[in-house]
C-alpha cells in the first residue's frame, strides 16, 4: 500500500511516499480502507520529536480518518465490513489503508461526506469534552474563543453556540473574524487591529467573559486573564503561537481563576468510552444542522509536506485534509 512516512525527527521535508506492507489486524482493530486523513498541530510535533507520544522512525503519521471497513477483528461487535467509518488511530493515518482499535472507531451517518468525517473526530472531540466535561460551560454564559476561525477554534465557537453560550470569537483579520461569525460567534475580534482586553470588556458591559477557550498560547493568553471575570476558567487546548505562557499566579488569587490543563489525547488513551458519548452528541447536532464543519483545502495523500507546511503558517480556515 501507499504511505507517507516520516524517515527521520524534523520537518515536513522529513516525509516521503513509499510502498509499505498493510498494517496486521488486532483481535479488536478495524482495517479501514481509507478515503482521507486529517491533517492536525499534533502532527507537526510527532514528526519532530516533540509530541508526548514519540514513536522511531520510521513510522507513518496522522492521527484520525474516514474510509470504508475493510476487515474487523474477532472481537468487534459495532462496525462491520462496509460500513463508512472515521476513526482516531494511534498513529498510520496517512496510508491507503490503516487499523484502529474498535473503541476509537465510530460509524458516520449518511449525510456525512469522507473529507468531512476526516476532519470532525480530533478537533469537535476536543472542544466537546472540554467545554462539556472540563470546563462544565453552561448557557447564557459567555464564552471567548481564541483562534475561532481554525481547525479547533471554529468548533468549539459552534458548540458553543450550540450548548446556548453567547461566543466571542478572535481571529487575525476581518476574513477570519467573518468566518467565525458565519459559525456562531454573536461577536467577533481581528486582534491584528483591536486590543483583546478592550472588545471583551467593552462587549460584557465591563464583566469580562466566564470561560476562555485558548488554542493560541501566548499574548493571546495574557490578554485573556485580564478580561476574564472573577471567578472564571481559562482552558488551555494549545499552543500553536509557539510560546507557552508563564502564568502570574498573583492575577489567578486576586480574580479567584481557575486555569484548566486539557489534553484530549489522555482521555482517548485513557478513557476512550467517554468520548464515544461526546461523538454521540456531535453527530447528532450536526445530522440537525447545528455543525457545519469546514474543509478548507483537501490535498492528495503525496502532498502531506505541503498540508502541514500550510497549517503551520496558520493560513487555513477549518481543516485541511489528505484525500486517498
Amino acid at each position: 500500500m501507499r504511505a507517507v512516512v516520516c524517515t527521520a525527527l524534523g520537518d515536513e521535508s522529513s516525509l516521503t511516499l513509499a510502498e509499505v506492507p498493510p498494517p496486521p489486524l488486532d483481535t479488536d482493530g478495524v482495517r479501514i480502507g481509507v478515503r482521507a486523513a486529517g491533517v492536525n498541530f499534533a502532527d507537526m510535533l510527532v514528526i519532530s520529536g516533540k509530541y508526548q507520544f514519540k514513536p522511531d522512525p520510521p513510522f507513518i503519521p496522522g492521527f484520525e480518518v474516514a474510509g470504508e471497513v475493510l476487515e474487523v477483528g474477532p472481537e468487534v461487535t459495532t462496525c462491520r465490513p462496509g460500513d463508512r467509518v472515521m476513526a482516531v488511530p494511534d498513529f498510520g493515518g496517512f496510508a491507503e489503508q490503516v487499523v484502529a482499535r474498535e473503541v476509537h472507531t465510530h460509524v458516520i451517518p449518511p449525510s456525512m461526506d469522507f473529507a468531512t468525517a476526516a476532519g470532525f473526530p480530533v478537533a469537535y472531540g476536543t472542544s466537546h469534552h472540554a467545554l462539556v466535561v472540563r470546563a462544565g460551560l453552561k448557557a447564557g454564559e459567555t464564552l471567548l474563543v481564541h483562534g475561532a476561525a481554525g481547525g479547533v477554534g471554529l468548533t468549539a465557537v459552534e458548540i458553543g453556540q450550540a450548548l446556548g453560550a453567547t461566543v466571542i470569537g478572535t481571529a487575525g483579520g476581518p476574513d477570519k473574524v467573518a468566518v467565525a461569525l458565519r459559525h456562531g460567534a454573536r461577536h467577533g475580534i481581528d486582534y491584528k487591529s483591536e486590543d483583546i482586553r478592550e472588545q471583551v470588556k467593552m462587549l460584557t458591559d465591563g464583566r469580562g467573559a466566564d470561560l476562555v477557550y485558548d488554542p493560541v498560547g501566548g499574548a493571546v493568553f495574557d490578554a485573556s486573564l485580564r478580561c476574564t471575570t472573577a471567578g472564571g476558567r481559562l482552558l488551555v487546548i494549545g499552543f500553536a503561537s509557539g510560546t507557552v505562557p508563564q502564568i502570574p499566579a498573583n492575577i489567578l488569587l486576586v480574580k479567584n481563576l481557575t486555569v484548566i490543563g486539557y489534553d484530549w489525547g489522555a482521555y482517548r488513551r485513557r478513557e476512550p468510552s467517554v468520548l464515544r458519548e461526546s461523538y454521540r452528541q456531535l453527530l447528532e447536532w450536526y445530522e440537525a444542522g447545528k455543525l457545519k464543519p469546514i474543509v478548507s483545502q483537501r490535498l492528495p495523500l503525496a502532498e502531506a509536506a505541503k498540508a502541514l507546511a500550510l497549517l503551520k503558517s496558520r493560513k487555513a480556515t477549518g481543516k485541511l485534509v489528505l484525500e486517498v
